[in-house]
């Protein structure tokens, strides 16, 4: 069955429009929490954890959400802002039968959206949302007053999170001796990164650290670097941390300005647990996964394949293949070794942990990978336009793969998230690469 409401990555869209609105919000609660109840065990009390990022929305999609549980009878535990793999974490620690993330991750500040983690600290399966989908379509109801759900608060959540992350880093490593710049995009990491950076021992430098609600992901974080490029050059750090709005993206930038994006970083992560003598079997990347970095993979004996885009996709079939590193150039890092989702914090230790035990910069350990030139493009589309039904631009795309043939490679997908259509072309020649997708994404109607 096709899902009506939920995306790749949950349900998302623009605050006041249906169906981010408080009374489908409170529906959602409740279908949810029927779905809970009824797969639940006999005399078993559900308990759902929800958190969110620093967007000024959350709180009037917060309070609609946990009035639809109470309804449903199912307790609520309400930790604020938090990222969105600390809600992965604390739902499975404190045996929830269920974790909502109240965020529109990179978006910004006037979209929000629902991400749902079973008790497992997993993204919810197919399964279950369709389940919570078949529940909305019927009409809402309520429990007794004796049966309603309740709301706590749980105070120490942020501390429980920032324990967490600490205790992925090697025991016998510190960060000392480290000026590192970290970008929290004035989203959800904004009180827990710097205190992980600063309690392993180094200097931090924070910024994007004093979320309004309106300013999270404006002109900072992982999707917007340019700051913290400036910023570790004006310190003189060693290093720049930059995480997205609600953390689970990362990206990492050199004391040379050097940009390092998650395509990289994935290949730091896999041959650093070669180096230790772990057994990978493989590595998952995405269709967007740049080529060199497939073949500096393939390189190094082991395994590579590509996933759809999207963390979901690359988590399905890292379980699938029985392997524990995976991810994807805009900075979702799987280390299933650490954690059971993406997470930026966590995955920015692992490569700090890899730079220290090797004794390397980022720039060395990346010596032997050397980037295609890559172009995207996104392009927004006008409302109905059908892509897959455009003979003219089938053609055109049919002619630049011709063209490019063996020595790179053309991806058109639409985004899970926003009406927009992606055209990517890399090959080793950069003015190919732009010219060559331009010639495509001019074809696209645009909104």
């Amino acid at each position: 069955m096709k899902k009506q409401y939920f995306g790749t990555d949950g349900i998302r869209g623009e605050v006041g429009q249906f169906p981010i609105v408080p009374e489908f919000m409170t529906r959602l609660g409740y279908a949810a929490g029927k779905v809970l109840t009824r797969d639940a065990k006999p005399g078993e009390r559900c308990q759902i954890l929800i958190g969110k990022d620093t967007r000024v929305s959350g709180y009037l999609l917060e309070a609609a959400l946990e009035a639809g549980f109470a309804a449903a009878g199912v307790d609520v535990m309400l930790c604020g802002p938090i990222p969105t793999p600390g809600v992965a974490y604390l739902t499975k620690a404190l045996r929830l039968s269920a974790g909502i993330v109240i965020s529109a991750s990179h978006n910004p500040y006037q979209d929000n959206g629902i991400k749902f983690f079973s008790a497992n600290g997993d993204k919810l399966s197919d399964e279950f949302e369709l389940a919570i989908e078949a529940e909305l379509g019927k009409p809402m109801g309520c429990v007794s007053s004796k049966e309603l759900g309740k709301a706590f608060r749980l105070d120490d959540a942020a501390g429980r999170y920032i324990e967490f992350c600490k205790s992925t880093f090697p025991g016998e490593l510190n960060l000392k001796g480290l000026k590192l710049v970290v970008d929290c995009a004035n989203g959800a990491a904004y009180h827990t990164a710097p205190h992980v950076f600063h309690e392993l021992g180094a200097e931090v430098v924070a910024i994007g650290v004093h979320p309004d609600g309106r300013n999270i992901n404006d002109g900072c974080g992982a999707t917007a670097p340019g700051a913290l490029i400036a910023k570790v050059k004006e310190e003189k750090a060693d290093l720049g941390i930059a995480l997205d709005g609600d953390a689970d993206r990362l990206q990492m930038v050199d004391a040379t300005g050097r940009l390092f994006n998650g395509d990289e970083l994935l290949f730091v992560l896999a041959k650093d647990r070669l180096d230790r003598g772990e057994k990978l079997g493989g590595v998952i990347g995405t269709l967007m996964t740049n080529l060199a970095v497939e073949n500096a993979i393939k390189d190094l004996g082991i395994g590579f394949e590509r996933s759809n885009v999207g963390d979901r996709y690359v988590l399905e079939l890292l379980k699938l293949k029985g392997w524990i590193i995976g991810g994807e150039g805009s900075g979702h890092l799987l280390c299933l070794d650490q954690h059971s989702t993406g997470d930026g914090t966590i995955a920015a230790l692992q490569v700090l942990a890899a730079m220290s035990q090797n004794k390397k910069s980022l720039a060395q350990l990346l010596d032997s990978v050397k980037l295609f030139p890559q172009v995207l493009l996104n392009v927004k589309f006008k409302q109905g336009y059908n892509w897959k039904a455009d003979e003219v631009l089938k053609k055109q795309i049919t002619k630049v793969e011709n063209e490019l043939k063996d020595i790179g490679r053309v991806l058109i997908r639409a985004s899970g998230t926003e009406p927009l259509l992606r055209v990517m072309v890399e090959t080793k020649d950069a003015d190919q690469a732009m010219s060559s997708a331009k010639s495509i994404a001019d074809l696209i109607p645009v909104a």
